[in-house]
């Protein structure tokens, strides 16, 4: 185990300078994008009544937490290059090779390094990300409003029963714990709308929803009355509802695989959140891939003139692999793609092509 290392000395101060370097970029891009988004946003923030400088700050820390799962693969990339040219001019890696390590120990600093920030990086997003998101996206649905329903469940699940349309802006709970919040009842005969039931809450009773305070909106006459609690949706069952819409960025990976479970027992198609759920692997695991990427940028004469072309080129080696991503990404969501494909095939590739990148530069 030790001797894939350079030594124990060269191994720490390589993967503290990478470290340091990688959460360093982190933090700047963090907060040139936290700022640029927060500009675009608090306008709608501060537009809905009663809200004050607090529920901005409330944004930003749900925000934040998207943006740096974001940031995070492209900071291990750009941190990796700027260790590697670094060690590249102070000669650091030429001493390195001239003691007789190959390219692949002279990164295993680095891919140790990146394989804690994968580690770090999946269980960030398990835990923090997903329920950031649930979160913000009910706050978005509700203009930034007070949020009548606890954080990081379903949200905006339109369904049918016979004629009528019932819209429910978020869900919680399964089965017969099933909780409505802000449900709208279009009460429609032969395709016309005859009235409007509204109700700030519902709860699944017997063999329908027993939803209030409701309100009646007749079309016909312009009436407004209150119904106090009724009983609407007879036909509809607890999982209509809470399988209606399926937020696969709002949820952890456990969950996300229970409702992909719930979703196939139903008949439902699954194949797009499959892809999302083995990408909750694939992603965070990016990170290990970047080194490999960037090490081009470690080889070579410093003073050839060729350092600055040699990180440009780990760079686009590194943003290729972004962009053949997502567009697995896309055609699985699409079906072009079966799932495990989607999300693995962009990694094994490019793991593929930076082995093939570093055994040429080595020779």
């Amino acid at each position: 185990m030790t001797s894939f290392f350079p030594s124990r000395t060269v191994a720490i101060y390589m993967g503290r300078m990478f470290l340091v370097r990688t959460f360093g970029l982190l933090a700047a891009l963090l907060l040139i994008l936290q700022t640029l988004d927060l500009l675009s946003e608090s306008g709608a923030i501060l537009a809905h009544p009663g809200n004050t400088q607090s529920q901005v700050w409330e944004y930003v820390g749900l925000r934040a937490p998207q943006i740096v799962a974001f940031l995070l693969p492209f900071s291990v990339l750009l941190g990796t290059i700027l260790t590697l040219i670094t060690m590249n001019q102070n000669s650091e890696v030429i001493a390195l090779k001239a003691a007789g390590l190959s390219a692949h120990q002279v990164l295993a600093p680095l891919l140790v390094a990146s394989l804690g920030v994968a580690a770090v990086s999946f269980v960030f997003n398990e835990r923090i990300v997903t329920r950031a998101t649930a979160t913000l996206d009910q706050w978005k649905d509700v203009d930034y409003g007070p949020l009548p329903i606890d954080r990081g469940e379903r949200t905006n699940v339109w369904v049918r029963d016979g004629d009528d349309l019932i819209a429910v802006q978020q869900v919680r709970g399964r089965g017969e714990q099933t909780r409505l919040g802000t449900v709208t009842v279009y009460d429609r005969t032969g395709g016309e709308l005859v009235a409007i039931i509204r109700a700030p809450q519902g709860r699944h009773a017997g063999d329908g929803w027993a939803i209030g305070p409701a309100t009646r909106f007749d079309v016909a006459t312009g009436r407004l009355s209150s119904l106090g609690t009724v009983k609407v949706a007879p036909g509809v069952r607890p999982d209509q509802f809470t399988l209606g819409k399926v937020n696969p960025e709002g949820l952890d990976f456990t969950a996300l695989a229970a409702a992909i479970g719930d979703l196939r027992d139903a008949g439902r198609p699954t194949k797009s959140l499959e892809g999302t759920l083995w990408h909750k692997f694939s992603g965070p695991l990016s990170a290990v891939l970047m080194p490999l990427l960037g090490a081009v940028a470690a080889f070579g004469i410093a003073r050839s003139g060729q350092l600055f072309v040699r990180a440009v080129i780990g760079m686009a080696l590194g943003f290729a692999y972004f962009v053949a991503d997502n567009f697995a990404l896309a055609m699985g969501n699409l079906g072009a793609y079966p799932p495990f494909l989607a999300a693995w095939a962009p990694f094994l590739l490019f793991l593929l092509i930076g082995e093939a990148v570093l055994i040429r530069t080595e020779e």
